[in-house]
């Protein structure tokens, strides 16, 4: 018999993407996957500490669903979720293994079979049932980049390879992208691409900004591209960037972005500017060029190619499989 499994979900879709991950690389033999859409009250801001190990907080259109034939394994991608999933464990007799992303507080840390910390955050956190992942889950896969590429190689098809996929952010906890930053990035992408030739495919985020996003756009105008820009109608390209790129430039205010890039096992440039990322994206993008998977684009190393492909839902997966 498969072993059961609950996908706590809710509104912030990087978190849903984490479990989602996960439960991806699980095996499907043995297990099957379920997801439970979670709706919180203004009181889920409480500190967990207070929650405890309750349903404080849930709206109470998603209580029964999580109320009976509980799940052998609990997947909780937040700090949100995780009065939420001790309840679970409560009421199941102990049944319910929780795995747990991310730092769920101090109080409870005992309920949790698996507790999974990027490293970049390990100081937070250290334990017996804590595991340290670089970067955080993502769900590319070699399947789905190859259905992507598929889907949109022809879309490309005019423009000349080899093809570079600059995937921008912007403003982080209220510190906006400067204009100096954008001129930098425009500027570094466009020495880049004189250098390695082909066209690029190009798309940003609402936190770039509209001036930002303007700067970068004038410095690479005149380069073979192909752009999605922030507010376009059509279907996102943004698997297809990452599907048919040869080489990603990426910036570094994104985990999840960065995260994607390197599980495609290709080139990846990330871009940090001046005076924009907080230490802790600093000692993230760290992470991923000590590991060999990254580089900074600001070394031009166009020549580098990564050590591995970053898969961290696929070791987390393996640590449920040896609970």
């Amino acid at each position: 018999m498969k072993k059961r499994v609950w996908i706590l979900t809710d509104d912030r879709m990087g978190s849903n993407n984490q479990v989602r991950g996960i439960a991806e690389q699980l095996n499907h033999e043995k297990y099957e996957s379920e997801e439970k859409p979670l709706k919180y009250t203004k009181l889920a801001a409480l500190p967990n500490v207070l929650r405890g190990r309750s349903l404080i907080g849930l709206a109470n259109e998603s209580k029964e669903g999580i109320s009976k034939n509980f799940p052998d394994i609990i997947l909780s991608g937040s700090r949100r979720a995780a009065p939420i999933a001790r309840w679970i464990k409560k009421k199941s007799g102990g049944k319910a293994k929780i795995i747990q992303l991310l730092y769920p507080g101090f109080f409870g840390r005992q309920d949790f079979e698996i507790i999974a910390v990027p490293e970049h955050d390990k100081e937070k956190i250290k334990g017996p049932n804590v595991i340290y992942t670089t970067g955080s889950p993502h769900r590319i896969t070699k399947e789905k980049l190859s259905e992507a590429k598929e889907q949109w190689q022809s879309h490309f098809a005019n423009l000349k390879t080899p093809y570079t996929a600059v995937i921008i952010g912007g403003s982080i906890k209220g510190k906006a992208f400067s204009t100096e930053n954008a001129f930098a990035l425009g500027q570094a992408v466009k020495s880049f691409a004189e250098k390695v030739g082909g066209s690029l495919l190009i798309t940003d985020s609402k936190r770039t900004g509209k001036e930002a996003e303007t700067i970068i756009m004038n410095t690479l105008k005149h380069l073979p591209q192909n752009t999605y820009l922030w507010g376009d109608k059509s279907e996102n390209p943004y698997m297809g960037y990452l599907a048919c790129a040869d080489r990603i430039i990426v910036t570094g205010d994104s985990v999840s972005m960065c995260c994607e890039a390197c599980g495609t096992g290709k080139p990846v440039y990330i871009f940090c500017g001046e005076g924009w990322l907080t230490p802790k994206h600093i000692r993230f993008v760290k992470s991923l060029t000590d590991g060999g998977y990254a580089t900074y684009l600001e070394d031009e190393n166009i020549d580098f190619k990564p050590k591995a492909t970053l898969n961290p839902a696929k070791d987390i997966a393996e640590k449920i499989e040896q609970l």
